[in-house]
């Protein structure tokens, strides 16, 4: 785009000059791409709240009662600088909760499926811009309800954030108690409005607004991910939401959906009863199991896209990819039950659990395969963007692993609240979906600002992450395997896991090294916004739409009708002489595109 071009779409808003415009455009803004930055910036900053709370649980393990004459005060957290165990459950209570309600679901669907997908497949803007705009706007009464939720006395909201009754769903009897979990209830629905909003128009967008020749095969594979994650927050969402408004009913109304007849807090009926606590479990399963995918399906997606690039080979195996990020959401429905596996289910059940469960290693092979054949013979470069990418697959590895352990019900039931669990799912969501959300900046951080991140600060920042990221959380499968129980404030309370302090107060200074590994991070990505080296629009030299706009993209996004010929993968194709070949680049015998994807598995 020339900059006559350039200037008269930052022109657009500037006529109306002042407050006004500056709200209009970047504030309560319509445009796809500012409220994925929106998404981004607020996502980042709790990403830093949400490790700050993790050093607080990590610091009270390695040295109990003894780690927190300066962080007690600093978190209002009781007497003499310490820490209460009411406290610390509210701690981890509240870092999960910041970790996936306000950073892993909003970074991956809410700021990349915001800015990428109309730029990936050559549309100017979201379906429903207004929806878009209320989406982000939806986050900010959850920020401000569980953000507040926190600092009411006496400690917070404490029931986890699976939120378990009986625990989490009577009104307590001391003066203002009930309000932290009430309003930690209230946070949540709100993130789940907003979730569902954005589901909407994804699945919108991406069916009615592709760019002429634009096919399903033809999609890049980050957007096929984004689409089939729009569809399993579309199912799973409402079941949720459900759940959160009856036990909203059960504290406030004292109604008896989720409180068991006859129960007795501080000496009185908590509620009229007859309700069943294991129905929480299966509504909030129903829904958070899928959610693990929502959490890990779009990392899939841009770890596709930009291990391809770096290789610079086609994607190995498009369509059986796609079939398989289709199949691993689909058996995401029928697993929920092997979180309850210690709850008194049927055996049989628990066997139809189990066995489903275990099938999902089957399309999750498939896409690792898949990924390492992409690289097989491929000419590697180990910019930033695939270091973090090629550490995504290999912590996904160990992961996927230790999740069949879990899978196998006899197993289950001895690792079950033990730290095996807490190591599992922070390879999952942490060493590999964090990682490819690393990676995924680094790649698209040139679209977004036009401006390049320093190579040599983002890989020092990938090195101490990764080493720092696996001292902290393979021990913990050794801590589990001891039975190392979750949610335990004082190893000292048992005479058992004593002796395995050193063990934790070596995960605790990982930990510590691993929070402040993002200051490079930080320090990277704020300096290059301003003064880091400004790019052209394909720095990358890859071939997907979106890097045939301008560096920004300007109001539209595109200064010109994108056509598309081919897949989003033609690397080394013979039909040209460079090593990439962009889907909007028309064929050498000028044929006009069919419709018809003309896309061969590799």
């Amino acid at each position: 785009m020339s900059s006559t071009i350039v200037d008269a779409h930052a022109g657009e808003h500037a006529h109306r000059g002042g407050v006004g415009a500056f709200i209009s455009k970047y504030v309560f803004s319509r445009d796809h791409k500012i409220i994925g930055l929106q998404f981004l910036f607020s996502t980042l900053l709790w990403f830093l709240v949400g490790g700050l709370l993790a050093l607080g649980i990590r610091i009270q393990l390695a040295w109990p009662w003894e780690g927190m004459p300066v962080i007690g005060p600093m978190l209002f957290a009781g007497e003499g600088g310490q820490i209460s165990p009411e406290f610390y459950t509210t701690l981890f209570t509240m870092h999960a909760t910041v970790m996936i309600f306000f950073v892993i679901i909003p970074i991956l669907a809410g700021a990349f499926g915001n800015y990428l997908i109309p730029l990936m497949i050559g549309a100017d803007d979201m379906a429903f811009p207004t929806l878009n705009m209320l989406s982000y706007w939806f986050m900010w009464p959850a920020f401000a309800l569980i953000g507040m939720s926190f600092f009411f006395p006496p400690y917070g909201a404490g029931g986890g954030w699976t939120s378990y009754p009986p625990l989490s769903a009577v009104w307590e009897a001391a003066p203002g108690s009930h309000w932290p979990q009430t309003l930690w209830l209230l946070g949540v629905t709100c993130v789940g409005i907003s979730s569902m909003l954005g589901s909407v128009n994804y699945m919108t967008t991406i069916i009615q607004m592709r760019a002429p020749g634009m096919t399903m095969f033809r999609l890049p594979m980050t957007i096929w991910a984004m689409f089939i994650t729009a569809i399993l927050q579309a199912f799973a969402l409402p079941v949720l939401t459900a759940a959160g408004f009856m036990q909203l009913l059960d504290r406030v109304a004292g109604t008896g959906f989720f409180v068991p007849e006859g129960l007795v807090v501080n000496n009185s009926i908590a509620a009229s009863g007859g309700g069943q606590p294991l129905l929480w479990q299966h509504l909030f399963w129903f829904y958070s199991h899928p959610a693990v995918y929502i959490m890990i399906l779009p990392a899939m997606g841009m770890v596709s896209d930009i291990i391809s690039c770096f290789s610079r080979k086609p994607l190995f195996g498009y369509k059986p990819m796609v079939f398989s990020i289709s199949g691993i959401a689909g058996l995401g429905f029928i697993v929920w039950g092997h979180h309850m596996f210690v709850s008194g289910m049927n055996p049989i059940l628990g066997m139809t659990f189990m066995v489903a469960t275990m099938m999902i290693a089957l399309p999750s092979a498939v896409k690792v395969f898949n990924w390492l054949g992409t690289i097989w013979g491929g000419r590697l470069y180990f910019t930033t963007p695939m270091l973090f990418s090629l550490s995504f697959v290999s912590m996904f590895i160990i992961g996927g692993l230790s999740g069949i352990f879990m899978a196998a019900t006899p197993v289950d039931i001895f690792i079950h609240d033990t730290y095996f669990i807490v190591a599992h799912f922070h390879y999952v969501l942490f060493t590999g979906t964090a990682m490819a959300v690393f990676g995924a900046i680094y790649f698209w951080f040139p679209k977004m600002f036009g401006r390049m991140m320093n190579e040599q600060l983002g890989k020092l920042h990938f090195f101490l992450t990764f080493v720092f990221m696996n001292g902290t959380f393979y021990l913990m499968h050794i801590l589990g395997a001891r039975g190392f129980p979750r949610r335990l404030a004082d190893p000292y309370d048992y005479e058992t896991f004593s002796n395995l302090q050193p063990m934790n107060q070596f995960i605790t200074i990982c930990a510590i090294g691993m929070v402040a590994s993002q200051i490079i991070f930080a320090g990277n990505f704020i300096y290059s916004m301003f003064w880091g080296p400004t790019v052209g629009r394909n720095p990358w030299r890859a071939n997907g739409l979106e890097w045939t706009a301008p560096s920004p993209p300007g109001h539209g996004n595109f200064d010109f009708q994108p056509i598309v010929y081919r897949g989003p993968y033609e690397y080394g194709s013979p039909e040209v002489d460079t090593d990439y070949y962009p889907q909007t680049q028309p064929p050498p015998d000028g044929i006009e595109p069919t419709g018809k994807s003309e896309h061969t598995d590799h």
